[in-house]
């Protein structure tokens, strides 16, 4: 007992909230928190799953974005900007393609202020990621809980397939190899 280690009471402030019945924990994964959910309260969780619906949000338009691109479609005048992560360098060499750039940096930062819960609205929002501020509905709230939260998980699901999605067209444009991955069409 003289080398046993001493007993101490931890503490701790969290909650140790049982996220395993959330939206989200679902096929093929299950449960999973990567340790971001160690020891974490529900304000935590609503942060990362907010955090979670928005980078899904921005792969889903990316690898929309990419696959246009690389089957050949631009905007008139811009038919020479290659696409992929060569794009970047092409625009920042005329004139123009920096007007494109600063565009691009105004929208997102626009995007980045709107698209967050509007105090000034006195709106409450109805989960993390409820972007709707009082403006947008298209029916919303006119649907059964039920689907409500089916849409939910496939949104969710859908931003999980995208964020893998544009993380494997970066990497393997990288590689070099991103060709054999499109279909021969592209």
């Amino acid at each position: 007992a003289a080398f046993a280690p001493a007993q101490t009471g931890a503490r701790s402030t969290a909650l140790n909230a049982d996220f395993s019945k959330e939206l989200g924990v679902q096929m093929p994964l299950g449960y999973f928190g990567g340790g971001f959910l160690k020891d974490a309260d529900q304000e935590r969780f609503d942060r990362l799953r907010e955090v979670e619906l928005k980078h899904g949000r921005i792969s889903m338009l990316a690898v929309t974005g990419y696959l246009t691109t690389a089957a050949g479609i631009r905007f008139p005048g811009a038919e020479d900007i290659p696409d992929g992560f060569a794009a970047w360098g092409a625009l920042a060499k005329t004139q123009d393609g920096c007007n494109v750039l600063l565009q691009m940096a105004f929208f997102f930062g626009l995007a980045e202020i709107i698209n967050r819960p509007a105090e000034w609205a006195d709106v409450t929002p109805e989960f993390p990621g409820d972007y709707r501020n009082g403006a947008l509905d298209f029916g919303w709230d006119n649907q059964t809980d039920e689907w409500k939260m089916r849409k939910r998980a496939i949104e969710l699901n859908n931003g999980r397939a995208a964020q893998m999605g544009i993380l494997g067209l970066m990497v393997h444009e990288k590689l070099g190899n991103v060709d054999s991955l499109l279909p021969p069409h592209f």
